[in-house]
C-alpha cells in the first residue's frame, strides 16, 4: 500500500513524529490532495494551507472552494489567504514564479507560528525531483544542483518523495477521490513543463527507466556531496584570506576550477565566468568580472579581491573637526586617522569626497606635487581601495588623502597660532563633518 511505503519513508527520513502537528500546503492539485489523504489515514494531525495567487481567473477561485469542501468533508482545520501576486512581482521586480514561491512560504511560516505546528508538508514527488535535476543541467550547476530536491530543509518536508506522479494519481483514482488540474501544467510555456511534456518523453523512449536511474544518481551523489562539500570547506580555509581569495594557494588546490566555483557561485557567478576568472589569473591587474547579484571579482597582484560594487554616497566613517590654540606643549599625533593643520592656512569651505582623476596634493614634507593616484599606486593599494578613497579638500584643494597622509601647504609650522585637528571615527552618519564635537 502506498500510505505503507509513505509511513516507512517518512520514518527513514526522520521528518517528524507520529505525534507530529503538520502544516499541509493544500493547492487543490492531485499531488497535494494525495498528501493530505496520506497522511490523515496515517493519523497525523494536519491542518491545510490554501493560497488564491489570484493568477487563473475563475480557477483560481474554483480551487479555492474545492479545497474548502474537501478540508469540512476531512473535518481538516483549513488556512487560506489571497495575494496579489502580480503586484508584488512587479514591486519586488521579480517573476511571477518567484513572488509566488516568496509569498507562500512566508505565509506557511506564519501559518506554523502562530498554530504552534511542528512542520510544513509540501507535496513534491520523485518526477518533481527528476525535473529539478534536468533543469539545473540545462541551466549550469555544480554538485549540489544534481541532488533533486531533498526530503526535509529546515522545517518544510516533502514526504512524497518517494512515489511517482503516477503512484499518486493510481491512488486517487482507486480512492475515488477528486482533484482539480491546473490548466497551466498543460501547457509548455514554461521551462519545467517544456521538461515535464516534451524532454521526459523523449528520454523515456530510449530509456523507459530514466526517471528511476536519475533518482538512483541523486541518491548516490547526495553521500558523494558529503565528501565534496567537506573538500571543499577546507580548501577555502586554505585559499581565502580576509574574504579575498588567494591565487597562488587557488591554483595549488587539487581543482582550482570547482573550488573557485562553489566559492563564486552563491554570489551570481556562473560556471562560464569562473572559467573566464581562472585563465587571467596570470594576466594584467585590473581586470574585473561582474555577476548578476551585484558581486565583483577583481584580480589585484597575487589576489582576487570580492566585494559588493554598489555606489557609496557617503563614507564609511565621519570626521570630528576640533580647534585649539597651539603652545609649545601641543604634541602632533602620529597616528593615521588624526589629521593637524595650520587654521590660518585654511581658507575656503572645508569639504568632503572621493578623489578623482588628475588630482593633486604635496604630500607632507616634500615639496613637488604628486598625483593622488601615483600616491595609492606606490602604497600598492587595490582597485577596490583606490575606489574607496576619500580626500579632504579646502576650496579646491587637497589637504588630506584622509587616512593616509598630508598636504605639506598646511602643515604647522613655526608660526602657527590655532590648530584644527580632524580625527576619523568609524561611526558613518549622514553629516560626514562633524564641528566642533
Amino acid at each position: 500500500m502506498i500510505e505503507k511505503k509513505i509511513a516507512q519513508y517518512i520514518d527513514n527520513e526522520r521528518l517528524f513524529p507520529i505525534n507530529a502537528r503538520i502544516i499541509v500546503a493544500l493547492s487543490g492539485g492531485a499531488d497535494s490532495v494525495a498528501l493530505l489523504r496520506i497522511l490523515h489515514t496515517l493519523g497525523y494531525d494536519c491542518e491545510a494551507a490554501h493560497c488564491n495567487f489570484h493568477l487563473r481567473g475563475t480557477e483560481s477561485d474554483r480551487d479555492e472552494m474545492f479545497v474548502r469542501k474537501l478540508c469540512k468533508t476531512m473535518k481538516t482545520p483549513l488556512h487560506t489567504i489571497d495575494f496579489a501576486t502580480e503586484q508584488y512581482a512587479i514591486e519586488k521586480k521579480i517573476s511571477i514564479e518567484m513572488a509566488a514561491r516568496e509569498l507562500r512560504y512566508q505565509w506557511f511560516a506564519e501559518i506554523k507560528e502562530k498554530t504552534k505546528a511542528d512542520v510544513i508538508a509540501v507535496a513534491h514527488h520523485q518526477d518533481d525531483s527528476v525535473e529539478t535535476v534536468l533543469l539545473n543541467l540545462i541551466r549550469g550547476t555544480g554538485i549540489n544542483g544534481l541532488l533533486g530536491i531533498r526530503p526535509k530543509n529546515g522545517d518544510i518536508v516533502r514526504p512524497l518523495l518517494c512515489i511517482s506522479r503516477k503512484e499518486i494519481t493510481d491512488y486517487l483514482q482507486n480512492a475515488g477521490q477528486e482533484y482539480m488540474t491546473d490548466s497551466t501544467n498543460l501547457q509548455d510555456e514554461y521551462t519545467r513543463n517544456k521538461i515535464r511534456l516534451n524532454l521526459l518523453p523523449l528520454m523515456q523512449e530510449i530509456n523507459p527507466l530514466v526517471k528511476e536511474h536519475i533518482i538512483d544518481t541523486s541518491n548516490y551523489l547526495n553521500d558523494v556531496n558529503r565528501i565534496y562539500n567537506k573538500g571543499i570547506e577546507e580548501g577555502k580555509q586554505r585559499v581565502i584570506e580576509k574574504g579575498n581569495i588567494r591565487i597562488v594557494p587557488l591554483l595549488k588546490e587539487p581543482s582550482p576550477e570547482a573550488l573557485l566555483f562553489e566559492i563564486l557561485y552563491p554570489l551570481g557567478f556562473n560556471a562560464a565566468q569562473t572559467k573566464n576568472i581562472l585563465t587571467m589569473l596570470e594576466g594584467q591587474t585590473g581586470k574585473q568580472f561582474i555577476s548578476k547579484d551585484g558581486w565583483r571579482v577583481v584580480k589585484n597582484r597575487e589576489l582576487l579581491l570580492i566585494d559588493k560594487k554598489e555606489k557609496q554616497e557617503n563614507p564609511p566613517f565621519c570626521l570630528i573637526k576640533e580647534e585649539k590654540e597651539y603652545t609649545k606643549d601641543f604634541i602632533i599625533p602620529r597616528e593615521k586617522h588624526i589629521a593637524c593643520f595650520d587654521t590660518d592656512k585654511l581658507i575656503g569651505e572645508i569639504n568632503l569626497r572621493k578623489w578623482q582623476t588628475g588630482d593633486i596634493f604635496i604630500p607632507f614634507g616634500m615639496k613637488g606635487k604628486k598625483k593622488v593616484s601615483d600616491y595609492l599606486t606606490d602604497r600598492k593599494f587595490s582597485i577596490i581601495q583606490k575606489e574607496n578613497q576619500w580626500v579632504l579638500c579646502c576650496g579646491d584643494k587637497i589637504i588630506w588623502i584622509v587616512g593616509e597622509r598630508t598636504d605639506n601647504r598646511f602643515r604647522i609650522d613655526e608660526k602657527t597660532k590655532k590648530v584644527t585637528v580632524f580625527k576619523m571615527s568609524e561611526k558613518a552618519i549622514d553629516n560626514p563633518l562633524i564641528i566642533n564635537a
